[in-house]
């Protein structure tokens, strides 16, 4: 354990024990400690990740490191000094999965691009973590033809996330066609009645299809990391 001034006590043990260093939770935090707090983990570890971060944390981290990569549409943030296979590149989620090829095969669901933010969320931690990983947008029940036509990819993975708001139906539907476990994620998208999520939630949590296990509302980097210590245990 190393204490930073006053505001934070930063657990260097946590990639021996669990495989990947502590993740910063930008939400609530001042540029000035995000900053602080991730040029130590990278000092440490090679890599460090920031979620929910804004573009001022961005901004504080990059005049520290200019390394730092900053993915805006879905407040990722990170530095990345690893050798490669496991470093990843690039400032938009598409870059990232295409930076890197890891190991195994997740593959990450949005229902709709308004669920995106959350989806690319999961997508980039899975990823940075080192699992091979994919993301399908927009393949909603809507539109269930949609999500039927990549029934090849569902197949291929070794974990799936499905993320989804409004009635959270998706990650039922997925998990009636494959045969690996289904992380759901609900979404906050929806109208008055989905009450920020909380439908999509109890929709996932009273699925009829086996394998669906569900995290938290809009939490995209809990289903990416569990995800891919399914996928690929030890594997950092």
């Amino acid at each position: 354990m190393v204490e930073i001034e006053s505001f934070a006590t930063l657990d260097f043990d946590r990639a021996r024990r669990c495989g990947f260093p502590e993740v910063v939770f930008g939400l609530g935090k001042t540029p000035a400690q995000v900053a602080s707090i991730a040029t130590k983990l990278v000092a440490a570890h090679e890599v460090a990740l920031v979620t929910r971060a804004s573009q001022e944390h961005a901004k504080a981290l990059k005049a520290k490191a200019n390394d730092a990569v900053y993915v805006e549409s879905c407040g990722m943030l990170y530095i990345d000094r690893r050798a490669a296979p496991k470093r990843i590149a690039g400032a938009t989620c598409v870059d990232v999965l295409a930076s890197t090829t890891g190991v195994g095969k997740v593959v990450v669901c949005s229902a709709g691009t308004s669920d995106l933010p959350v989806a690319e969320e999961a997508a980039i931690t899975a990823c940075l973590m080192g699992s091979h990983t994919s993301l399908l947008t927009d393949v909603g029940v809507a539109g269930v033809h949609r999500v039927l036509k990549q029934r090849e990819l569902l197949e291929s993975a070794r974990v799936l996330v499905v993320v989804a708001g409004m009635e959270g139906a998706l990650p039922s539907l997925v998990a009636g066609l494959v045969d690996v476990p289904v992380v759901a994620v609900p979404t906050s998208v929806g109208y008055g009645a989905s009450f920020g999520g909380l439908a999509a939630l109890l929709g996932m949590l009273n699925s009829c299809a086996g394998g669906v296990s569900v995290v938290n509302i809009d939490n995209g980097f809990g289903a990416g990391q569990i995800a891919h210590r399914i996928n690929a245990p030890g594997w950092c």
